[in-house]
């Protein structure tokens, strides 16, 4: 059967997506020579290795709205799934390279987009986990299938500023809100009483407002 070996080669920001998107370069060995592939169904879980990297006493306090208080950190902070993604790789001999495309959420009932915001620069080490089939040939047997060993994986640490430029090509400068309908129909209510010309007004009284009584 097939021996395949996986490596993440590199990360960006792709600028003109319909949504906030990475894509990783992810390269492909064949070990043995005599294996022709002809196409590899290739499913990938992205975890966050969330207890690999050290952070600043900001991120921290940031981050307990992800892993709870900082003393549970040990059995709460463990990995914490980021994406699934699968691709159709095309026939390859010996190796190949393609891409990983990797959807980007602001939305922060989303714990790994909650992660990343609270993250101010360095890396985030990744691991990603593969499955899947190959299809393949031999130069004495035809159309054969194996699956893709269940150890494979290869990890990678992507650079933070990677996933904020992926959205500042989307959201420059802004962070996007999802509030449920009743919630929303009582800020548009309080917009058009006070005449807010936008929702950055009406949000900035309301929190004026709230600071004023608890101060």
């Amino acid at each position: 059967m097939p021996d395949l070996s996986f490596r993440i080669e590199s990360a960006e920001a792709v600028r003109h997506a319909a949504a906030p998107l990475l894509t990783f370069r992810l390269h492909i060995e064949n070990a043995v020579a005599a294996h022709s592939i002809v196409n590899v169904v290739v499913r990938t879980q992205i975890q966050i290795e969330a207890m690999k990297r050290r952070y600043t006493p900001g991120e921290q306090a940031q981050l307990e709205d992800v892993f709870g208080a900082r003393e549970r950190w040990g059995e709460s902070a463990q990995r914490l799934v980021w994406s699934h993604v699968v691709v159709m790789v095309p026939a390859f001999d010996t190796s190949t390279v393609v891409e990983l495309p990797v959807s980007c959420s602001y939305d922060f009932n989303v714990a790994a987009a909650r992660y990343f915001h609270a993250l101010g620069n360095g890396e985030v080490p990744l691991v990603f986990q593969f499955s899947g089939s190959v299809f393949y040939r031999t130069p004495t047997a035809p159309l054969q299938v194996s699956p893709i060993s269940w150890s494979a994986e290869a990890q990678y640490r992507m650079p933070v500023a990677v996933w904020k430029q992926a959205m500042d090509y989307h959201y420059p400068d802004s962070a996007p809100v999802l509030l449920g309908r009743p919630v929303f129909e009582r800020l548009h209510a309080y917009r058009r009483r006070h005449g807010f010309e936008d929702w950055e007004q009406a949000l900035s009284a309301l929190l004026d407002a709230a600071e004023i009584e608890t101060a």
